[in-house]
Formats: C-alpha cells, structure tokens, sequence
C-alpha cells in the first residue's frame, strides 16, 4: 500500500452537534486486556460435518461465563443508514452534523470514538482521505451515499494486514463459504458493486485483490455478531465465532457498551465434552424460516432436532389447524428438505373422527406464511386491540403456538400495561388475566426452544408478576381471597421477582433489560415488607 496511506495522522474536524450518545459508548481503556480467566472452560474439535467447533473442556453450571473477549473489528452492516464513523450514532439530515478531514460525516470534533480502535482511527481516516472516498457525497441526500458502508467493515479488516498482522491473521482463519456464495448471483453482485468495486475502483485502493476483498466480506458474513444495543453495527470476534448453531441454543451472550466486550454464558447446565452452541437464526420462527435463513445468510443446511422433528420438540411453531378434520394438525412430512408436502397427522382409530386426507405444498404453505407474516406488518406496533382481532381470525388456522402467533403474543405480553389506555393498574381483572395467560404460554415454548437463563425468560416473568400482584392487591382489599392464599400468591411473584433478578442481572446495568432486572429487586424489597405485615413469607 502507498506508504502515504500509513503515516498516522492527527485529525482536524469542525465542532457539531452533542456528543452525550457517542460519549456512553466508548471509556478510556481502548486496550483492555483478555480475560484468562475461563481457560480451561472449552476446546476445540473438528469434524467434517461441522468443521471446527467449541465443546465444553469441564462441567459448566448455567450461569457461569464460557468467553469474554474484545472484537478483533467493530464496523456497520450491510445497508446500514447513514451513521458516525467514530461512535455509530446514525445521522440524519435534518441534524448538525460535521466533515472529518476524511470527509465522511461524523457527529463531532470531539467524538470518543475518533481514534478509538473499535471507531475511526488514523489509519482509517488517512487512507479514506487520500484515497478521495468522499468525492462523490451529496450531503443534501444521505441515501445517495449510504451504500458506501458496505465497505467500511471489509477496508477495517484489511487494514490489519499492517497494522496488526496477528488480528489479520486469526480473521483469515475463518470460513469465508467463498465457492458457495459465488453461487448466489444477488450476494456476490452486491459485495463486487458496493464493496470490491467501491474500494478498487472508486477508491483506487488496488493494492488489495478481488478475491481477499470477497473472501473478507465472507468471513464478516459468516461470522460477525450483531453489536451495539439496537444499532446497526457488527464484530468480529477471535473465539466466539467457534460456537457451533443449534436451534435450541445453550448459551446467551451479551456485548459491553463502552468497548464491544462479548461475554458469553451457559444459559443451562454443559456437561463437559458437550457442544457450547448458539442459535444464528431467531429462535422465535418455525422451522421453514430458520432453515431459509441459514440457507441464505450463514450458507448451511441446519439438521438439528428441532429441524429433524415435524412438531419441533413438541412447541408445534410450525403447526397448522387441519381444515378438514379440526382434529389433526398440518405438519411436515419431512422437515429437513424444504420441498417436502404438509400433510394432516390425524390417524384417529375411529373412523368418524379421521381425517378425510389433507395435504397441502411446501410453496402453498411458504405463500400462506407469507400473506400472514403482511397482514402481521400491517398492524400498528401498540395497536392491542388488532393484535388481539388477528389472532381471533386464525385461531382455526394456526395452532394456538404457531410462531405467528407467538410474535403477537410477545407483543402483547409487553404492551398490556405499559401503552395509553392498557396501563397496568387501569386494566380490568379480565385484562390482567389475559396478560397472565400469554406471559405463561410464552414462557412453556420458550422453555423448550431457549431453555435456561435467557434474557427472554427474565423479561417475560418480569411481565407475569405484575398482573398476579395487582390481582391479589385487589382481591385481597375486597376480601375474596384468604390470607393464605394471599401469602402463596406472594410466594409465587417472590419466585418470578428473584428468577427475574437473578437472569436479568448479567445485562448491561443501562439497557432496558438490567433496569428492568433493578426495578425486580425494588419490587421484591416492597413484597418481603408488605409480607411481614400479614405475616412471615
């Protein structure tokens, strides 16, 4: 690379608007050191099915910390909006904002993530300037160069071939799927148009080649974790990247604010020798989306047992209603190829309840899940009330724990309570009950799909608590419930409050989740002391 390209570089940038979000994300450490303390805890091993993948070096308690380790890069995903180089705050128009001596736009001169290793730094900043990447912004029209942020992640990673050859090294060790993806003509078109031909062609920086810029937007691909807490960024991380995926995962992880820290815990109880896996895909989606989306994005075919089993480990996520009995539900024949038939599963014994004969196409059934899935998106984010119409008008057509269903219902567990018009103590007794029930169902399928000490499960028995809590207030004021039964209804909002405590602990102190897990210990401390009034818990 031209020497010029490397000489490292103060910058000089015109003052903007606040910095107070780029300011919380970024400390002074830009090195911590790695935590050693979990070695021991896996090894890797290799097979020719899975490649190289992580399994438990000793027994692991649910709970306990697997790895903890700082990206090897930090950088925006592919279709990104308009965001600072420095600290990721996306930028709209409308904003003030300012040039870097580089030309990209960032939210200020005295942003903490200029020169931060996971940010803009020198070396980023000399070579987007000298290479005229800015040339071509129209500053009245964001959308006009926000594609330019395909490119940023990959220039970051090949920037490490000399300034940090270990870091570019252990990334070139990862699986790019590079003879796969060439196989997807609307992928590689993308990478070569936004991203080889943006930094070789437009950019000038010819010193890297075609097939190491492809073969890094693979590895980013393939590997990076999404960061950041609702931003639109990702990392590349040296070991997480190991964990092999399962759809029923057996670990959560959560990323640190100030420096992109992955920790990654059990979130139930690894044997030792066993796999430590994650789930790629949502867990929250039947087995047509998962595999979809494997396929696509992460380039494997997953064959789990929730994949391999037509009723998904008994959640039926999947599951239609049989149109023609009522009695039977529509699963697949076979799961694991994604063309398979769907068909009825009732078999019944006794002729006047079989069912006739019911099949139905995999393409029927992707364009059923598709108009479903439109009328979903259709629907206001706090409109409860068509939340609660649609699943009336499917509850003949898609089993009761449908993912569509679910998503809904997840919705509504959260909403029932916290919107204008559903608050928490102006709901009807019906209401609460309501609440109640969908926080329950969730909580079964969820026990079964994303098992353990999962972020999920802490929220949504946060969201149990307080319909039970206001409804035994209520009917204890009114003298309809015994003191008794008033001290086990206590009891059981204690266990959900410590569960939610206990999971919702290892969040991030700021994100919604730990504020939810400080506002459970607060409850807690108000129940133990209302409980000593009417007697000992």
């Amino acid at each position: 690379m031209n020497k010029n390209h490397r000489k490292k570089r103060h910058l000089k940038c015109s003052k903007s608007r606040s910095q107070s979000v780029a300011s919380e994300r970024f400390g002074s450490d830009l090195e911590c050191p790695q935590k050693d303390s979990n070695a021991n805890t896996f090894y890797i091993k290799t097979s020719k099915v899975m490649g190289r993948y992580m399994v438990a070096g000793k027994d692991l308690p649910a709970g306990s910390v697997i790895l903890s380790e700082l990206p090897l890069i930090v950088g925006p995903c592919n279709g990104s909006k308009v965001q600072c180089l420095g600290c990721y705050v996306t930028l709209e128009e409308e904003y003030d904002y300012t040039k870097c001596n580089c030309g990209w736009p960032i939210c200020s001169s005295t942003c903490p993530g200029i020169g931060h290793a996971y940010g803009h730094t020198e070396e980023e900043c000399s070579v987007l300037k000298e290479s005229k990447s800015s040339r071509n912004f129209d500053y009245k029209d964001f959308n006009q160069f926000k594609e330019n942020y395909n490119a940023v992640a990959p220039l970051r990673c090949l920037l490490l071939k000399e300034t940090d050859p270990k870091k570019y090294e252990k990334i070139l060790t990862m699986e790019n799927h590079n003879e796969i993806r060439k196989n997807i003509p609307e992928l590689w078109h993308l990478n070569q148009t936004t991203v080889v031909d943006r930094m070789r062609n437009d950019w000038g920086l010819v010193e890297f080649s075609e097939d190491e810029i492809h073969s890094v937007c693979g590895i980013l691909e393939v590997n990076c974790f999404e960061v950041g807490h609702g931003m639109s960024i990702r990392g590349l991380y040296p070991s997480a990247f190991l964990m092999s995926h399962d759809c029923v995962p057996n670990t959560n992880h959560i990323d640190e604010e100030n420096n992109f820290r992955l920790t990654v815990r059990a979130s139930t109880d690894i044997l030792v020798n066993h796999p430590i896996t994650l789930s790629y895909a949502y867990t929250l989606q039947g087995t047509l989306r998962r595999r979809e989306y494997l396929l696509e994005n992460k380039f494997f075919e997953c064959r789990c047992k929730r994949c391999a089993d037509p009723c998904e480990l008994g959640t039926y996520t999947s599951a239609l209603i049989c149109p023609k009995c009522n009695n039977g539900l529509v699963l697949s024949i076979d799961p694991l190829n994604n063309e398979s038939s769907w068909t009825c599963n009732n078999k019944s014994t006794k002729p006047e309840r079989r069912c006739p004969g019911y099949t139905v196409t995999a393409k029927s059934m992707q364009l059923l899940i598709s108009r479903i899935q439109t009328e979903i998106d259709s629907i206001d984010s706090n409109d409860v009330e068509s939340m609660e119409k649609f699943l009336d008008k499917y509850r003949n057509v898609l089993h009761p724990t449908h993912f569509l269903c679910l998503g809904v219902k997840l919705s509504l567990s959260q909403l029932y309570g916290k919107i204008t018009g559903y608050l928490l103590h102006e709901l009807p007794d019906d209401l609460l009950y309501r609440k109640m029930e969908i926080c329950r169902e969730i909580l079964k399928i969820f026990d079964v799909v994303e098992p353990g000490l999962t972020k999920i499960r802490g929220v949504t028995l946060y969201e149990l608590h307080a319909p039970l809590m206001i409804l035994t207030s209520r009917q204890f004021e009114n003298q309809s419930i015994s003191k008794s039964i008033l001290k086990q209804r206590l009891k059981e909002v204690v266990r959900y409050l410590e569960e939610t405590s206990h999971i919702l602990s290892y969040e991030p102190e700021n994100s919604s989740e730990g504020i939810m897990g400080k506002a459970a210990n607060d409850a807690l401390l108000k129940i133990k002391d209302w409980g000593k009034i009417i007697g000992r818990i």
